[in-house]
């Protein structure tokens, strides 16, 4: 595997490869004048000379490969953890990448004013079963990255969003309340609605139901995940295609006002 590296990882192999040799050097120069310091003046100074040659021979190519494999491993293994975070068919995080990420960043979320906001979205493809029976599995693949890219197009720099299982998508809106968390929904909503999927020729019209949950106070990713898939479920039963939020009470710590 090739491995490009940066500016900064270039600085950095280049430090071991001027720092390491220099630091042999030292020893060495260090262990000869004591070895060799009843010996002649001659004698030192030829010790001298090989501890400062012996080492920068020795040790500049030896450090210039090691901390060249060392970066290309470290890269290696950071473009392992983004794949193994990653659902390889729609490029979003996957499940437990979502989830473990979103749990952090509730116990990360700072006050606004005197209240931490900010909401959860489950969002569903309506009808998916018919598009895998009508155009066979292939082009049901091809309608979730479309739907995916939709949905990581209209929701905020700073968002999450991650592939659940299926054909359904989490959404984590830090930050927001419950009107900018209904102009996400409903942006993503209509940007699936308008995606010109066309398979064998023929056009089929791709649309989600998004179910949703809104806090104002500390939550917990479960509590906030099943409020939200309710509302998902709401969303299906009420014709498809459509937003329904929740709140959370910031005191009892359940679903209110649903719109």
């Amino acid at each position: 595997m090739k491995t490009a590296h940066s500016a900064q990882g270039w600085v950095t192999i280049m430090a071991w490869t001027l720092l390491g040799p220099l630091f042999c050097v030292l020893v060495a120069v260090v262990y000869n004048s004591v070895t060799f310091a009843r010996f002649t003046a001659d004698v030192r100074s030829e010790a001298f000379s090989a501890a400062i040659v012996v080492p920068l021979g020795l040790a500049t190519p030896f450090f210039f490969y090691f901390s060249l494999k060392l970066r290309e491993l470290a890269s290696v293994n950071r473009s392992l953890g983004v794949l193994a975070a990653t659902d390889g068919l729609t490029r979003c995080l996957n499940r437990g990448a979502f989830t473990a990420l979103v749990k952090a960043r509730l116990n990360a979320l700072v006050p606004q004013g005197s209240t931490i906001c900010g909401a959860l979205l489950v969002i569903d493809a309506d009808r998916f079963k018919d598009v895998n029976d009508r155009f066979g599995h292939h082009n049901g693949d091809v309608a979730l990255t479309l739907i995916a890219r939709a949905i990581r197009s209209s929701v905020r720099t700073g968002d999450t969003v991650g592939r659940l299982g299926g054909e359904e998508f989490g959404v984590f809106l830090p930050g927001v309340d419950r009107l900018g968390a209904q102009i996400v929904a409903e942006r993503l909503r209509s940007s699936v609605e308008t995606i010109p999927f066309v398979a064998d020729g023929l056009a089929h019209r791709l649309t989600v139901s998004v179910g949703g949950v809104v806090f104002e106070n500390r939550a917990q990713f479960e509590e906030l995940f099943q409020q939200a898939d309710e509302r998902l479920y709401a969303a299906k039963r009420e014709g498809r295609n459509t937003v329904r939020l929740a709140g959370i009470s910031p005191t009892i710590g359940f679903a209110i006002a649903d719109a």
